[in-house]
Formats: C-alpha cells, structure tokens, sequence
C-alpha cells in the first residue's frame, strides 16, 4: 500500500518493501518523489528521513524544471528533430504518392501528399521511430538474455510520460518508451539491460544494484545522461 507524505509543497509517495535502506528519488519529467522504505518503517519514521533530504529534493526538482524541453513540433521544414542522439533537420516534400521517411548524414526528408495535417505528419514519423526501434531492440535482447542467463517473453513499444521502460516479471514481458530513439543508442541499450534486469529481481533492492554495478558498471552515468537529455514536449497520449 502507497502513503503519502507532505512537506510543504512537496508530496512523497512511501511504498514499503523487502529492502535494507530507504531509497529517495525524484523522478522525470515533473519531479515526482517517491520514497521506499524498509518493510515495517513507521510512517513518522520516513517523514522525519524525508525532512532531512528536504533540501537535495528541492534542488532535484528545481533541476528539472529548468532541463531544456522540446517545443512541440510542427513537422516543418528545417525544423530540428532528434534521431540517436544527433539532430537532423526535417525537409519536407510534398507529392501525391504514398508517404515516406528518408534519412542521411544530414537531414530527415518526410514525403507527404499535398495539404497532409500535423496529426499525420506526426503519425508517419512516429511509426518510422518505431520501425527503427523494432530493428535496434531484438539484438539488443539476444545479446543480453545470454549474458544475463534470462529470456524475454516480448517486448512492446509505448510513448510513456513518467519513464523509459517497464519490466513484468511475471509474464516475462518488458516495455520501452518510443522516445529513445531519440536518444543515443547506449542510453538504449543501458534500458534493456535495466528492464531485463528486473527478471531477475523484479524490485529496486541491493541486489538489484549490485547486479546493475556487475553487468553495466556504467549505469549512474547512463541514467544521469538519459534524464538530463532534452524532455519530449509535453503532448503525450497514454497508452
């Protein structure tokens, strides 16, 4: 069961779970706070921990809000747009054909018929990110079921608001947010590997961070880049 905890403006989430410390976050994009403490914790017990953390969840959240943030886009011509980490800029060609995306070492060329709607525009390049994470992800999986010794049910892409990627460790299934293929493709590959991670260990516990520590020594700097990459504008549909 989840609580909740007030200081001030701040609202904390308390979850108690089978872990030997207590773990603060705040998390992207709006600065949500969670805590989760041992099982057993009293909740004055947390809110007194909470009060001394006060000031790093401030400063946390104030460096949320001042993270540079994408505009949403009009699908124009020349306008900036991120493919693995490198920004492109967008040409778009209208002809009365069936629409594409074509990619080079410079630019992101969108073909749409004459007088095509921003909601298309965005659907047809939507569903080249999703072409092209359909074609980066399955190696990423292979490689690291075996290095991991789990297997993968499935995996879904969805456009997610609060995270990057989501594990069910009952059903084997994980999901990635459709936004990485804006980000480098380590920042990728450092999500799989979280997300398979949770196969093994299905909570954020020591043993989950000493996994982490052996098979992606890199991870505090990989979830410090990832969070601190431009955030998406804030026209999500959830799904």
């Amino acid at each position: 069961m989840t609580e909740t905890i007030q200081l001030g403006d701040v609202v904390i989430a308390v979850t108690r779970k089978a872990v030997k410390h207590v773990y603060l976050s705040v998390h992207p994009p709006a600065g949500h706070v969670t805590l989760v403490a041992p099982a057993g914790t009293r909740l004055e017990v947390a809110r007194a921990y909470a009060v001394t953390r006060l000031e790093w969840i401030r400063s946390q959240q104030a460096k949320l809000q001042a993270q540079a943030r994408e505009t949403p886009r009009q699908y124009i011509e020349r306008e900036s747009h991120y493919l693995w980490g490198r920004r492109y800029l967008l040409s778009v060609v209208e002809v009365d054909a069936k629409p594409a995306v074509k990619l080079d070492h410079r630019r992101i060329t969108l073909s749409v018929r004459p007088g095509s709607s921003l909601v298309k525009r965005e659907e047809i390049l939507s569903e080249w990110h999703r072409e092209l994470l359909h074609a980066a992800v399955p190696e990423l999986i292979r490689q690291w079921e075996g290095k991991l010794g789990v297997t993968v049910t499935g995996y879904f892409l969805q456009r997610m608001k609060t995270k990057w990627g989501g594990c069910s460790h009952r059903t084997g299934n994980i999901r990635l947010n459709t936004e990485l293929v804006k980000k480098p493709r380590d920042l990728l590959e450092y999500v799989v590997v979280h997300e398979l991670l949770h196969l093994l260990e299905p909570t954020h516990s020591e043993r989950f961070v000493a996994l982490l520590e052996r098979h992606y020594p890199r991870w505090r700097e990989a979830r410090a880049e990832l969070n601190e990459l431009p955030l998406a504008a804030e026209r999500w549909n959830e799904g």
